[in-house]
């Protein structure tokens, strides 16, 4: 019964939505609901009762399978409810109160969430953004020329570092790059953590060289992201070595904690299960890859990016008409005539989508 009710539900709501916006949208990868599998997962377990925060049997089930992913037995695995809320508690509880956090300054958590870390004392360092990577040159550089100064005390300490896979300018880290950037945390003895927001598309991305298990490996401290790769809502933190002394209380001061965690946990037991996950990047990465020949084959400038958010370079003039058949989002004006555009692809992109964008194009140079 409820998974019939469901498919007609979500047959319904999807329609309705269409007609409500009446055109593709590339704005994000979570403006869709989630994966029909998740909610069909989700459907199926909602008559059952179950343990909350964190021990009802469906989150022991997902941990399960990430440790498996990851290759990695030993992991602590804790499900909290958004990216930002999951940055803020891994931050702060890996931190002592005068530590700070190193980052590019095109990070997350150097511009897009509200001075969240701030708001926990710990201040961002910036350094300097290579297409949204970090370098680890520039890293040793920074904390050389931080420990040189002998009043360094008297600053915020440098006690982690923190990157994104992928970046937010749609790039990657490659083994050598993460693996050299881990080795000056070891140096310095600080931590490295890895955003993983958009994880899956990373992982499935050309030229990608690494996985779960070798990221496992490679860093102290990591997130699954589930919000943006098919989930309604949640994200996976893993600890490879443990999770630090009191992170259960820190997720719950932060506001991170779900009291039916079954929401979380039934949802990735199903990403994890014959691996979907995988599935939803890989298709993903395919879309993002069909969008940027259309662009191509309109003779359209993008910057380098083998993952599912691809920028495009559009005259002010183009961009205001091809915004009436498609949605896409503005990301900073490059002069007085061209503004940079983000187009982003997920599990939810169609061939259809993709069809109107192309024929969008045609008429916005006809």
């Amino acid at each position: 019964m409820y998974p019939r009710l469901f498919e007609m539900l979500f047959v319904s709501l999807h329609a309705n939505s269409q007609c409500v916006m009446n055109i593709p949208s590339f704005e994000s990868d979570y403006n869709n609901g989630a994966h029909p599998e998740v909610l069909r997962r989700l459907v199926e377990t909602n008559p059952e009762q179950s343990a909350s925060y964190g021990y009802d049997v469906w989150s022991e089930s997902a941990r399960t399978k990430i440790r498996e992913a990851c290759d990695c037995p030993e992991a602590d695995i804790y499900f909290l409810v958004g990216g930002t809320q999951a940055n803020a508690t891994v931050i702060d509880a890996m931190l002592r109160p005068y530590q700070a956090v190193i980052a590019v300054e095109t990070a997350h958590i150097n511009v897009h969430e509200s001075g969240a870390i701030e708001a926990s004392g710990h201040k961002v360092i910036p350094l300097p953004s290579h297409e949204g990577r970090m370098e680890a040159n520039d890293l040793r550089a920074y904390l050389h020329r931080f420990f040189a100064d002998s009043t360094w005390e008297h600053m915020a300490v440098p006690g982690m570092v923190y990157v994104t896979m992928p970046t937010e300018l749609g790039t990657i880290y490659n083994k050598e790059e993460l693996e050299a950037i881990y080795d000056v945390c070891r140096e310095c003895k600080m931590s490295l953590y890895v955003d993983g927001a958009r994880l899956a598309y990373g992982l499935m991305a050309k030229g990608c060289d690494l996985d779960l298990s070798w990221l496992a490996r490679h860093c102290d401290a990591f997130y699954i992201g589930g919000t943006k790769c098919g989930a309604l809502c949640g994200e996976a933190v893993v600890f490879p070595k443990g999770a630090p002394q009191g992170f259960f209380p820190h997720v719950k001061a932060h506001g991170a904690l779900l009291a039916k965690s079954r929401l979380a946990g039934v949802q990735f037991d199903a990403l994890f299960t014959d691996g979907l996950y995988f599935c939803i990047g890989r298709h993903a990465i395919d879309m993002a890859m069909k969008l940027r020949d259309i662009f191509h084959s309109h003779g359209y400038e993008l910057k380098p990016s083998p993952t599912n958010q691809q920028f495009v370079v559009l005259e002010n003039a183009q961009m205001d008409e091809l915004m009436k058949h498609v949605l896409f989002e503005t990301w900073e004006p490059l002069d007085n005539t061209h503004t940079l555009c983000r187009f982003v692809t997920s599990w939810a992109t169609t061939e259809e989508d993709l069809q109107v964008l192309s024929k969008a194009l045609e008429s916005v140079h006809s």
